[in-house]
């Protein structure tokens, strides 16, 4: 009988969460800037693909890898925005091709994109209260990301185009937030030093 101890050593990962707030980041860029009248309405079309690969699949692919990091935090907000950017951009797509409708001429888009986004900011508003564990620079992003939610509410659901404009002008901060972090995690790896500061740990 073979008595020899086998130890099994965990493979080790680089961060993943430099790629899930890249995904996060351009994603909400996109959406935003649209939303914020920086660009047309028509260049929506261009959001669908980034929310359904970088924003979307990149993104779950993120938190699955923080799950392997042990990191429930990490793989809890990255999949859930993943997920959130599919659905969305599935949403969206269906209505562009006609296969579902929100009422007549879809008259009740905006309801149906408020009460989406109402839902959503229900886990955005646990996941900003468990920020305060993690560092200062997500903590601002965080808080940045729920108050373009809470603009992007009303909007939707009051029919406020001037709450929306604020909510998408949010949501180009929120992107920008999101940007620094990842830049920062890439960045100060390489250089094995802090370059861009987020902050202390809580």
């Amino acid at each position: 009988m073979d008595n020899k101890v086998y130890e099994i050593k965990e493979s080790s990962i680089a961060d993943p969460g430099a790629l899930g707030t890249a995904g996060f980041a351009l994603t909400t860029m996109a959406l935003s800037c649209v939303n914020a009248g920086l660009v047309p309405p028509s260049l929506t079309a261009v959001f669908i693909p980034l929310a359904l690969v970088y924003g979307g699949a990149a993104q779950v692919m993120a938190g699955m890898w923080e799950f392997k990091k042990n990191n429930t935090f990490g793989a809890s907000v990255f999949s859930s925005y993943g997920g959130f950017w599919i659905a969305l951009a599935v949403m969206l797509l269906f209505v562009f091709k006609g296969t579902i409708s929100f009422g007549k001429d879809n008259a009740d888009l905006g309801l149906a994109l408020g009460f989406y986004l109402l839902l959503w900011t229900i886990p955005t508003i646990y996941f900003f209260i468990a920020s305060f564990k993690t560092n200062n620079a997500l903590l601002i992003t965080l808080i940045v990301l729920l108050v373009a939610f809470f603009a992007l509410d009303y909007g939707n659901l009051a029919g406020s185009a001037v709450a929306i404009k604020v909510g998408g002008w949010f949501g180009i901060g929120a992107g920008l937030g999101a940007w620094y972090i990842s830049a920062a995690s890439v960045i100060n790896s390489v250089y094995k030093r802090t370059v861009l500061p987020v902050g202390p740990r809580a």
